[in-house]
């Protein structure tokens, strides 16, 4: 499907509005309690996955997800195919002549909107180095589904500043959900302190290096890992790996760390217990980390639903 100049990709939730960001919330509920109702939604339309970094919960999300709506998939890797050796804009333009839905997950921001300037179907961010529109999605999605609303709800985001924390506060601005941010480093690429400031002056967003505190003002604690995945066994990352490590040691979500807060924890995976979480909250009464991971796969059904024109608002 073509969808021409209406045509609208999901690169950043900046470009969403509030009640986009709610329909697809909604949307995903929807799905998770009636799935046989959308099963013929996408019948004939193809979905290419497109990957330069390595995925579980993506693939699996976006690949079950389009064929639990009667889609078909294309997985191609960047390195083993031409996308590695022509220009972007050239293998966007032929790929999207076939597909109904490109989803990519690419090392570079830049990239990800060059493919979406030279492809003519809507275009997913599946997780590049400034954002993860996907992620904050399922998020949002998990913690309705947990406390019923997002009205007087805190989220505490704890570990490194990234590509998640960025679409998280994002994501949090527009259904009225408190971020409270405790990220002592900032990955370079994924650096906006104009979006930081910002939000911090609507009040959508706090920012501290008091985790305990945090955590005890907080509905949910959530975490990720300190070191990208594409980084995390290259021997070349060794000395800032360990420097990370040390650094961000005093901000492990543990017993000790969080004190008496009944917070919710939440984490994106992978999970690399014994660095950003303690492995014995990954499967306390309060973690609701698989439910969140497969969150997943209804918010990615209905983000290719509303990209494709079934779900409109």
């Amino acid at each position: 499907m073509k969808l021409g100049a209406a045509m609208k990709h999901c690169l950043s939730l900046s470009d969403y509005s509030r009640d986009e960001v709610q329909h697809l919330v909604r949307l995903a509920l929807a799905i998770k309690a009636a799935p046989a109702k959308y099963a013929r939604a996408l019948h004939g339309r193809w979905l290419l996955m497109l990957f330069q970094k390595t995925s579980t919960r993506t693939r699996l999300s976006f690949e079950i997800g389009m064929g639990r709506m009667g889609g078909r998939v294309v997985n191609m890797d960047w390195n083993t195919s031409n996308f590695a050796i022509s220009p972007l804009e050239y293998e966007a333009r032929y790929v999207s002549t076939h597909m109904d839905v490109i989803m990519a997950r690419l090392k570079r921001h830049e990239d990800t909107r060059t493919l979406a300037g030279h492809s003519q179907v809507p275009v997913i961010n599946g997780c590049d180095d400034r954002f993860h529109p996907c992620q904050a999605l399922a998020d949002l999605v998990t913690v309705q589904e947990t406390a019923g609303t997002f009205e007087g709800q805190t989220l505490a985001y704890v570990g490194i500043h990234n590509n998640v924390a960025n679409s998280l506060v994002l994501a949090g601005s527009r259904v009225g959900l408190k971020i409270i941010l405790v990220t002592p480093e900032v990955n370079p690429s994924a650096h906006d302190e104009a979006l930081l400031a910002r939000l911090e002056s609507e009040g959508a967003i706090e920012r501290t290096l008091d985790l305990r505190d945090a955590a005890a003002r907080s509905n949910f604690v959530y975490t990720d890992t300190w070191v990208d995945m594409e980084f995390f066994n290259d021997p070349a990352y060794a000395q800032e790996k360990a420097r990370r490590i040390e650094m961000m040691q005093p901000y492990q979500l543990n017993a000790r760390n969080l004190g008496d807060s009944q917070a919710y924890i939440l984490h994106d995976m992978p999970i690399h217990p014994g660095y950003e979480i303690d492995a014995a909250l990954v499967d306390s009464p309060r973690s609701i980390i698989y439910q969140q991971a497969e969150n997943r796969l209804y918010a990615q059904q209905a983000l290719m639903l509303y990209l494709l024109g079934e779900a409109p608002l």
